[in-house]
């Protein structure tokens, strides 16, 4: 059965669709690995671009100055594609491993002096690099013997040189930190579709949604002070965006103390992973609680509501645009999420999902039979989810 849902739901989805599942897929499993991907394919067209400027702006000087320029375009791309791989697996790690471990709690006026900084000492090795290392053996050939030698050679050239890359580099900064951006609000894979307009009108989609709300919050703003109460927010939820690519979730919203998170249904389903999130969640406050109860006191407890169904999907907003989701399923899972404490339970699931997805021998499941939901006609069936079996 749930390899029917499978296939049936990757037949029924777009190019686009399949896209954006794949490349979610994919940062998922290998995180570092796709954020070195979009820095070196970037780096590498840029650098390219870069060349082809160069070689056109060559051939034009050559043809009124006295030197003869070789009409050779691939030792430029060589060139380009070392220098891109270079300079995108270099600022791609350190990117990577400052974003993970030193720029969570950093102001941003910081963060972008360092990183400025730290581009800048790049792009004076690759400056050097391209001088000293690959002009004897790829850039000189390229003049001929009757040529000044003093041309490229000349320090002030060189200068110029380097503030052509301080200049080009520092725009093509600019494009790829708005698209590391959109990756990070929209999730990978989404740039491509919004550029083709995919969510401009509305589609219909069938997910997976669930609804995060912190325990016991007003009287922890009582008792933490409302500064402190927005770190231990801040903190939580950053705990549980690292939780997020094993299990092949996306944020959809931060809403207070609620967070809302939402699965492709094939990716949801594929060996419980939106079952297996929530308490993959538990388990990272626990391993971090010496943490929490030297700075807080208390540990963050979740209680989470799920609901799998169709919803409709459009791109809204002018000013601040956004992509949202719309329909009964958003509503099922945050009414099924305010039950917890009726119920006295922590996680609860719609029975639609659980019999899609099949738990009775992976969990403690417990059926709570049909429920009255607030604001629902008709009554839904509702099981608690008490913990993984060992």
């Amino acid at each position: 059965m749930l390899l029917y849902l499978r296939q049936a739901n990757c037949k029924g989805m777009s190019k686009e669709s399949q896209y954006t599942a794949r490349a979610q897929r994919f940062a998922a499993r290998f995180p570092l690995l796709t954020y070195l991907s979009i820095q070196v394919n970037f780096w590498v067209i840029a650098n390219i671009l870069l060349g082809v400027i160069m070689h056109l702006h060559a051939l034009a000087m050559s043809s009124s100055m006295a030197f003869h320029y070789h009409n050779n375009i691939w030792s430029l791309v060589i060139i380009a594609i070392i220098l891109g791989i270079l300079y995108g697996v270099g600022l791609g790690l350190v990117d990577y491993f400052l974003d993970k471990r030193m720029f969570r709690q950093k102001p941003l006026g910081k963060i972008i002096l360092l990183k400025t900084i730290i581009a800048l000492v790049l792009i004076t090795l690759l400056a050097m690099f391209t001088r000293f290392i690959l002009y004897d053996r790829i850039i000189a050939p390229q003049f001929s013997e009757t040529a000044d030698k003093n041309f490229i050679l000349d320090p002030e050239s060189w200068n110029y040189f380097y503030a052509l890359m301080l200049v080009y580099y520092f725009f093509m900064t600019l494009v790829i930190t708005f698209i590391n951006q959109v990756n990070k609000k929209y999730g990978p894979g989404i740039l491509v579709p919004l550029l083709l307009g995919k969510y401009r009108n509305p589609r219909e989609e069938e997910r997976i949604f669930m609804f995060m709300d912190l325990q016991s919050s007003t009287t922890m703003v009582e008792n933490l002070g409302h500064l402190k109460y927005s770190s231990f927010i801040r903190d939580s939820f950053s705990d549980i965006n690292e939780v997020l690519s094993p299990f092949f979730a996306e944020i959809y919203q931060y809403v207070g103390d609620e967070i809302v998170l939402t699965w492709r249904v094939s990716d949801g389903l594929k060996d419980f992973s939106c079952i297996k999130f929530f308490f993959a969640c538990e388990k990272q406050f626990r391993d971090k609680a010496d943490y929490y109860n030297r700075e807080y006191g208390c540990l963050p407890f979740f209680k989470a509501g799920v609901h799998m169904g169709k919803v409709t999907v459009v791109e809204i907003g002018e000013i601040k645009r956004d992509i949202a989701y719309h329909g009964d399923t958003l509503n099922t899972a945050a009414r099924i999420q305010s039950v917890c404490n009726d119920h006295n339970k922590k996680f609860l699931v719609s029975e639609y999902l659980l019999e899609k997805i099949g738990l009775s021998q992976n969990f403690e499941t417990h059926l709570l039979g049909m429920v009255q939901l607030k604001g629902k006609t008709a009554k839904v069936g509702i099981a608690s989810i008490d913990g993984m079996e060992r």
